[in-house]
C-alpha cells in the first residue's frame, strides 16, 4: 500500500478513520468462538509493536492464548477462583481512592453494566457470576496478557499502557472487539505455567479478544465520557 499524499483531504480522511476507531474501542463482554485467522493477529500485534516508549526499550512482552493453550489457561484460572485461592500480584498496586467525582462516575459504569446484565445491588451470587466471568474470558477465543520486567515501575508501566492503548485500537481497526482486565493480573503463576514465563517478568493485565457477540446483554452497555473541560485545562 502506498502511502497518503500528504494533501488536506488526505489528511482529513485519515484523522476521520482514527476518530472512528477510537469512538468505536469499547470493552465487550461476550464473544462468539470464531478464531480470528492467524495473519490477522499477527498484523494487530505488528501494529502495536510500534507504539511509542522511553529510549525504545519496548519494555512490554505480551502472551497470546489461542486454541488449546487459551482453553487450558481457562480452565486454570477458573480452577484457582473456584477454589478460592487469595490474588498474588506481581507488582502492589497502590490505593485507589475513588472519592467525589471518581466515584461517582464509577458507579455509574457499575449500574450501566450490572442494570444490562440483570444483576441488582444486592444481588451477591449474580455480582459473583459476573466477576467469575473474568476468569471465563467472557468466551473470547483469544486472550493476551501483558507484562513487563519488575524492576520496572510505573515510569515504565506508562509505556505498556501506550502500548496496550495502541494494540486495542489495532484490533477494532480489524474489527475484533476485546476487553481490557485488571483482574487477569490476579494469578500470574498461571501465565508462568503455560507460557514458561520468566521470573523477571510480572503480569500486569490481560485482554480477552474476538469476534463480539451481540446477543450478550452486558455487551449493551454504554457509558458517556465527561465533557473535555472536566478533564482538560488549556493555557492561553
Amino acid at each position: 500500500m502506498h502511502a497518503l499524499e500528504d494533501t488536506p483531504v488526505d489528511r482529513a480522511r485519515l484523522v476521520e478513520g482514527l476518530e472512528q476507531v477510537v469512538r468505536e474501542r469499547r470493552s465487550v463482554r461476550g464473544f462468539l468462538p470464531t478464531q480470528v485467522p492467524p495473519e490477522t493477529l499477527r498484523l494487530i500485534f505488528a501494529t502495536a509493536q510500534l507504539a511509542p516508549s522511553n529510549c525504545n526499550v519496548q519494555p512490554w512482552r505480551s502472551y497470546v492464548a489461542s486454541g488449546k493453550t487459551r482453553d487450558r489457561t481457562c480452565q486454570l484460572l477458573l480452577e484457582r477462583v473456584d477454589a478460592q485461592v487469595p490474588a498474588a500480584y506481581d507488582f502492589t498496586a497502590g490505593k485507589n481512592a475513588f472519592d467525589g467525582d471518581y466515584r461517582r462516575l464509577q458507579v455509574e459504569c457499575a449500574v450501566a453494566l450490572y442494570s444490562e446484565m440483570g444483576v441488582g445491588r444486592d444481588d451477591r451470587s449474580g455480582r459473583w457470576r459476573a466477576a467469575r466471568r473474568n476468569f471465563e474470558l467472557f468466551d473470547a477465543p483469544h486472550v493476551v496478557f501483558v507484562g513487563m520486567s519488575k524492576g520496572f515501575g510505573v515510569q515504565v508501566a506508562l509505556d505498556v499502557g501506550i502500548y496496550l492503548q495502541t494494540l486495542m485500537l489495532s484490533m477494532t481497526a480489524h474489527g475484533i472487539a476485546c476487553c481490557p482486565q485488571g483482574a487477569l493480573r490476579n494469578h500470574p503463576s498461571v501465565v508462568r505455567e503455560v507460557f514458561d514465563v520468566p521470573d523477571d517478568i510480572g503480569i500486569l493485565c490481560g485482554i480477552s479478544f474476538g469476534y463480539e457477540d451481540p446477543n450478550v446483554p452486558a455487551n449493551r452497555t454504554r457509558v458517556p465520557r465527561s465533557p473535555l473541560d472536566a478533564n482538560v485545562t488549556f493555557g492561553e
